[in-house]
């Protein structure tokens, strides 16, 4: 089985993490039930966080448009790349703020918005 997803590495205050972007699309939904998706986690556990990225009012993510890893606020055409690793590490550097990082060998789906939200740029103009 091939796969396009590339796992890559972060290092926070010595602490490994692992990361992947995934987008999926929902062939009867379409757009509507698309999502991108940024998995963390350390090496050796089986805990992982997942950043849940969907379409919805105001909010845009990559899909044949935008380029591959493009989430959008609207207004303002605030912009983030998940592909960008700086991009992830702000997300996780904020996702560990909150604490929403699994202390257990469980996977975790949260809506990353909010995280966009805090970690973006502010609109220009």
């Amino acid at each position: 089985m091939v796969t396009r997803r590339r796992i890559r590495r972060l290092v926070v205050d010595g602490t490994e993490y692992g990361w992947s972007f995934g987008h999926r699309h929902d062939r009867v939904l379409g757009y509507p039930g698309c999502a991108s998706k940024v998995t963390l986690w350390r090496p050796g556990s089986r805990a992982r966080l997942r950043l849940v990225f969907r379409p919805g009012e105001g909010r845009i993510i990559a899909d044949d448009y935008f380029d591959r890893g493009a989430t959008v606020r609207m207004p303002g055409q605030v912009y983030l790349n998940l592909y960008e690793p700086g991009t992830v590490r702000a997300l996780l550097d904020e996702a560990l703020a909150r604490g929403l990082f699994p202390t257990t060998e469980r996977t975790v789906e949260v809506d990353a918005w909010p995280l966009f939200d805090a970690v973006a740029p502010p609109p220009a103009g």
